[in-house]
């Protein structure tokens, strides 16, 4: 990965200037760098299998359809096939946003101090997603299997009646949410997703810092108390609790969270099962 990173920063005739920084299961490496006249960039260089490749393989380029978002621009792209290892390689570069990540981990877990200004960019952005339409992921196929291998299946049947719709960014955390100057970064899997799962991803990611978890929740009350918005909690619990050794501290918050909205939205013969 670093040879590919110095190889296209030659062919971007950039000079990089930062420290790599590897992405999710070294599946990315990305640097700060300059151009020749001293401009500012990001290189972002992924890779993965020819096989498994998805609307995700675009989703930093495709984000440049969407207006009204505070985001790095993609101002150019190349890709290439690696046939001996059976992959695929992306390079990206885009513009530079001067502001850094509100947490170094998709959880919250530490006070944050951000401005009113913040938190208005926030709604408006996520506001302006849903308005951009998409064909990414746009199958509407329900997928509960997570929500019926933490809940059970008729957890996971009942919640499918509140889904609805919407353009989502669709990986919504605190790392790829910058300050003190609105930013909202990594776009690969933006699309249409059930309606609420940003919102209800972001909160519960907050649980651990409750001024926080407050803050957002009245940021988007209208959203997380509708039948979506709760539903959207339980299959964003369920996402977060499959992976609970990633961030065991949440678990048991979790837990406590979601209790009483499966009390709310499934039948009254369920609720004594969880």
């Amino acid at each position: 990965m670093n040879t590919n990173l110095a190889t296209v920063a030659d062919e971007f005739e950039l000079v990089l200037t930062g420290t790599p920084v590897y992405g999710w299961r070294l599946r990315s490496i990305s640097s700060a760098a300059r151009t020749r006249t001293g401009d500012r960039r990001w290189l972002r260089v992924g890779t993965e299998r020819e096989e498994h490749l998805g609307p995700y393989w675009t989703g930093l380029v495709d984000a440049n359809a969407i207006t009204g978002v505070p985001k790095p621009l993609v101002l150019s792209t190349t890709q290439w096939a690696a046939p001996r290892l059976g992959r695929r390689v992306r390079a990206d570069v885009l513009t530079w946003i001067d502001a850094r990540p509100c947490a170094t981990t998709e959880v919250l877990r530490r006070p944050i101090d951000l401005p009113d200004a913040w938190w208005t960019a926030l709604r408006d952005s996520l506001q302006a997603i849903n308005r951009t339409p998409t064909d990414r992921y746009n199958d509407r196929k329900p997928r509960e299997g997570k929500v019926r291998a933490v809940f059970g299946d008729q957890v996971a049947d009942s919640i499918r009646i509140a889904i609805s719709w919407s353009t989502q960014h669709g990986d919504l955390h605190w790392a790829n949410l910058a300050g003190p100057d609105f930013a909202l970064l990594d776009w690969e899997m933006w699309g249409v997703h059930p309606t609420g799962s940003d919102e209800a991803m972001l909160y519960l990611r907050s649980l651990l810092v409750p001024d926080v978890a407050e803050r957002v929740h009245a940021l988007f009350v209208d959203v997380l108390d509708s039948q979506a918005g709760r539903a959207a909690q339980i299959r964003a619990a369920a996402a977060l609790l499959h992976r609970a050794h990633e961030h065991a501290d949440l678990v048991e918050p979790l837990h406590r969270h979601v209790r009483p909205l499966i009390n709310e939205l499934t039948p009254r013969q369920v609720r004594h099962q969880y």
